[in-house]
């Protein structure tokens, strides 16, 4: 690949997105060869790991921005929405996560039963769970109000406290918790 072509991507796309095309997308109409859009997705796909691998395999997520540095490196440029179940220890420590459900580019239909079967199996003290608005947007929507309504309910009845329900956007995150005031 050229630099005229890399920067043709790079312009067209930006790096966000050009991280999301797939190989097929990447050898039709941009001069890549198969063998260099496989080598360019492997690279996108090692820097999101690198960017995962974290020293804290635990981390304390009391906090809406520590769900955001946890779940950002995973989310981000995604087309469309994916909600995650983060289960958690007594001392609010990442125990275990789980995608609960994907979406369409501007929904997801999330069930409680899907939420809490997992965390139940796992023995989650707590629950956390977000989900990403591939628009950028963090606002919360009606539904995922709703949503996060049931959530609390069925957590209360089940003994599995829902503590957030965190929006992921572009670089930045709305807690559910702090805006509606649960």
């Amino acid at each position: 690949m050229g630099e005229d072509s890399a920067g043709e991507l790079l312009t067209t796309y930006g790096l966000h997105g050009l991280s999301r095309l797939s190989p097929e997308e990447l050898t039709q109409g941009h001069a890549l060869t198969p063998c260099q859009a496989g080598r360019l997705e492997a690279a996108f796909a090692l820097g999101r790991w690198v960017e995962r691998d974290r020293p804290d395999p635990c981390p304390h997520l009391a906090r809406p921005e520590a769900v955001y540095r946890l779940l950002a490196p995973e989310l981000r440029g995604e087309q469309q929405e994916s909600f995650h179940a983060l289960f958690l220890d007594p001392r609010h420590r990442l125990k275990g996560q789980q995608i609960v459900s994907l979406g369409t580019l501007t929904s997801s239909l999330v069930h409680p039963r899907e939420v809490f079967a997992p965390a139940l199996r796992r023995g989650a003290a707590a629950l956390i769970v977000a989900h990403n608005h591939p628009s950028g947007d963090p606002e919360p929507s009606s539904e995922d109000k709703e949503v996060t309504r049931r959530l609390l309910e069925v957590g209360r009845l089940v003994g599995v406290p829902l503590l957030d329900h965190v929006v992921l956007g572009h670089g930045s995150w709305v807690s559910l918790r702090e805006s509606m005031g649960f």
